[in-house]
């Protein structure tokens, strides 16, 4: 299986790094290819702009999507956006790894999402959820986050982890047609001892062992609505 890790944390010691380690390791032991892009070490430009295409569409406005397109059929995308695109549509696994910003990921990786997820390509007309351009893919994220777990579950004060990450779970990795697996979530990280992030670094890795065993998550199908993308009934 081909693996694309797309890394997304600052500082090269944080445990969001450590996890990234981890997988990177934990699957080559298993057979697999494994690809990394740390988005921060590479100095990634997150901004979406004009300069992503080396010859417009309409120079005199930028429509992003529309020039996505244009310039993936004409071969004229920014070196740094055909580069990571290679790489996605390569690998059979993407994993985002980064720790939760504001209920978010880091700027960085959103832009990474802006610039390489083109137009054309993994989406576009009625081009997603299950007839996206990555179906077939499978993705995953693994996150660090300050709360602890009881403040996410159903009844806790923040709610379900899946509803705070959903546009990324949905409105990205599934939106494109990928089948997303279940995250994995590193709690509280930056107040437990080393030993409770040790077992952490030991379950995921026991999590990445047994992607094969793990029920994907659900998000809606095509096929359950009409061609006005109303409901069937």
């Amino acid at each position: 299986m081909n693996v694309f890790i797309v890394h997304a944390h600052p500082e090269p010691q944080s445990f969001s790094a450590a996890l990234c380690l981890a997988a990177t390791e934990a699957l080559r032991q298993q057979g697999h290819e494994v690809r990394v892009s740390d988005l921060y070490v590479a100095g990634f430009n997150p901004v979406a702009s004009a300069a992503d295409f080396r010859a417009r569409q309409r120079p005199d406005y930028l429509n992003y999507a529309l020039e996505q397109r244009h310039a993936q059929a004409t071969g004229t995308l920014a070196p740094d956006i055909q580069a990571e695109l290679a790489k996605l549509l390569w690998c059979d696994l993407l994993i985002l790894n980064f720790p939760v910003y504001w209920c978010a990921p880091p700027a960085i990786l959103k832009g990474w999402i802006d610039r390489v997820l083109v137009s054309g390509v993994v989406y576009g007309g009625k081009r997603f959820y299950d007839r996206g351009g990555l179906a077939g893919k499978r993705a995953m994220v693994s996150v660090t986050i300050g709360g602890q777990a009881h403040m996410f579950a159903p009844d806790g004060i923040h709610g379900p982890i899946d509803q705070m990450l959903k546009p990324v779970l949905q409105g990205t990795l599934a939106y494109t047609g990928m089948t997303v697996l279940p995250p994995f979530v590193a709690w509280h990280v930056p107040y437990i001892s080393p030993e409770a992030r040790g077992t952490l670094l030991r379950d995921y890795r026991e999590h990445l062992a047994g992607l094969e065993a793990l029920t994907p998550l659900v998000f809606p199908s095509l096929d359950e609505y009409d061609a006005a993308l109303q409901p069937l009934r």
